[in-house]
């Protein structure tokens, strides 16, 4: 099958999306299929035997980089996109996330008559608040939702997700499944050395672990709560944004640890050298953090929500709290700083909950979404 996948964002980027992307296109080339990676500019020539093509790019003025993490950039279609894909000849068009570059390629498919999957990655909308624009959400949410419903097939990466879109009127909803690296991230990967990093030299605290880009909308203030005033956890923070400053001042006189940018088995190894990993945002569609620190055997805080719910079972694998009430989280945080053996039981439970995803699953689902949209199959009800 000829597939081409449209994207707005792709390496050097690093995010939740860029990893699935990542793990997609390995696993399509090992099955055999001719695919076409379209991208913002500045990342490789081709990923996994996979060429990408690169449309020229520009910054995000509302959405700064921050020193030593990869830069966001978007890219207008144009010329360039349209001969791509008129040169591949596709037999399916997969927009990831479409706002201008995928908006471009959905247009271009329709006129040729290609089928178009598009799937769903980021609440953009709801970030409008935490950028002060909010009053922009309800626009926002038309704009997506006539992008998606003209698509063949729309893919959401939890049910939670699924559910939020089809209240926002999206229509022919899938789920399209995570996968995990269950044998990348392991506990086996925790060392001393790790463990020392990670809490400031104070290895015998108990470790809280946060992972991401350090922007408004992750609210990594929220982890303040969680630490100030404690001499029993520590609090490692990997990731860099537009925020580090600012972060690293309010977080001033904590036994917090700024780790910056980690990947690949630094990633992993600190992953299984922390004991609890805890998630404040509550504008996540799936979280793939949480999911490689669960394979990692962490128990997992979050702030709840309907993607918390479908992912943590409550006093089983993690704890949810309540973001919007005052000492929740620093009450969850206590709860399993200070009992051993619920986080061991917990710990257990975290891995065995992901223990049989995997990416080629993820694909094999999407190779058959991809089929089905080409052979013009009436879709059934999501």
């Amino acid at each position: 099958m000829r597939i081409a996948i449209v994207s707005e964002v792709f390496m050097p980027a690093v995010d939740g999306v860029v990893t699935r992307l990542q793990r997609t296109l390995e696993e399509l080339h090992d099955a055999g299929e001719d695919v076409l990676m379209i991208a913002p500019a500045g990342g490789p020539a081709s990923y996994a035997g996979v060429p990408v093509v690169g449309v020229r790019e520009m910054p995000v003025p509302l959405y700064p980089d921050g020193d030593g993490y990869p830069p966001k950039r978007v890219a207008l279609p144009g010329a360039a996109l349209a001969r791509a894909l008129e040169q591949h000849r596709p037999d399916v068009v997969h927009v990831v996330n479409p706002v201008l570059l995928g908006a471009g390629a959905i247009a271009i498919a329709r006129r040729r008559g290609w089928p178009v999957v598009a799937s769903y990655h980021a609440h953009l909308p709801a970030y409008a608040h935490l950028y002060r624009c909010g009053w922009l959400e309800p626009a926002g949410w038309r704009y997506i939702r006539a992008l998606h419903n003209r698509a063949a097939l729309n893919l959401g990466t939890s049910l939670a997700t699924l559910r939020t879109l089809e209240e926002h009127g999206i229509e022919r909803l899938k789920l399209w499944p995570y996968g995990i690296e269950t044998e990348r991230f392991h506990p086996s990967k925790a060392t001393d050395e790790w463990r020392a990093r990670l809490s400031g030299g104070e290895p015998d605290r108990v470790i809280l672990l946060s992972v991401g880009r350090l922007a408004k909308e992750k609210t990594v203030e929220r982890l303040l709560e969680a630490v100030n005033s404690r001499d029993d956890v520590a609090l490692a923070i990997v990731g860099d944004g537009p925020l580090r400053q600012q972060l690293e001042r309010q977080f001033a006189g904590t036994p917090t640890t700024f780790l910056g940018f980690l990947h690949g088995d630094e990633l992993a190894a600190a992953y299984a050298s922390a004991d609890v990993f805890v998630l404040p945002s509550e504008t996540e569609t799936l979280g793939l953090v949480t999911l490689e620190a669960r394979a990692s055997g962490l128990p997992v805080i979050a702030a709840d929500g309907p993607v918390a719910h479908e992912l943590i079972n409550h006093g089983v694998d993690g704890l949810h709290y309540n973001a919007g009430e005052a000492g929740a989280l620093r009450a969850a945080v206590a709860m399993l700083a200070g009992d051993s053996r619920m986080r061991a039981e917990m710990s257990s439970a975290a891995r065995e909950s992901v223990s049989t995803a995997s990416w080629q699953h993820a694909t094999e689902t999407l190779r058959g979404y991809y089929q089905f949209v080409s052979d013009g199959t009436r879709l059934c009800a999501a």
